[in-house]
């Protein structure tokens, strides 16, 4: 097996595609069924899952488990396996965007917190994979929610 090793985030060149990592952080249902949570974005308010940028010294899922707590008030443990990846235009302007693909990890929620450091400025959401997947706009992020379940998974990770 290979261990996911802490990235070193450099800055790209200009008209570079870059990488962001999201955390799909999820629970199980007292039926036994997966739940998803979703946020709202800061901009356009569209439901997402947390991302954000690579985080030096932390492997990519510890960086998605940062943005889960930032934006998402969510703890727990992070799955070093990706599910899969997703492209979006980032708008640097009105103009200009910025192509983006994220790599999404999952990361089982232990903790719930009422005061996170995004949460005057995010909603949240629990949804069932199918419901999640009709909620985002990215084409390859809801074939990757739809289809999730955690009997899948594998290892975890922490963030130093």
């Amino acid at each position: 097996m290979i261990t996911q090793m802490p990235i070193a985030a450099k800055l790209p060149n200009e008209g570079a595609v870059l990488s962001q990592f999201a955390a799909l952080c999820y629970r199980i249902s007292k039926k036994g069924n997966p739940k998803i949570l979703l946020v709202t974005s800061r901009g356009t308010g569209r439901w997402v899952l947390p991302k954000g940028w690579p985080i030096n010294g932390c492997t990519p899922a510890g960086s998605a488990a940062q943005e889960a707590w930032e934006e998402a008030g969510v703890r727990g443990t992070a799955a070093n396996e990706c599910l899969g990846l997703y492209s979006y235009q980032k708008w640097r302007s009105r103009r200009v965007s910025q192509p983006i693909m994220v790599a999404v990890y999952p990361m089982k929620v232990t903790e719930l917190a009422v005061e996170f450091p995004e949460q005057g400025q995010r909603v949240r959401k629990w949804f069932s994979p199918v419901r999640a997947a009709g909620k985002v706009q990215e084409p390859e992020l809801a074939r990757i929610l739809s289809g999730f379940h955690p009997d899948v998974l594998r290892g975890s990770t922490h963030c130093p």
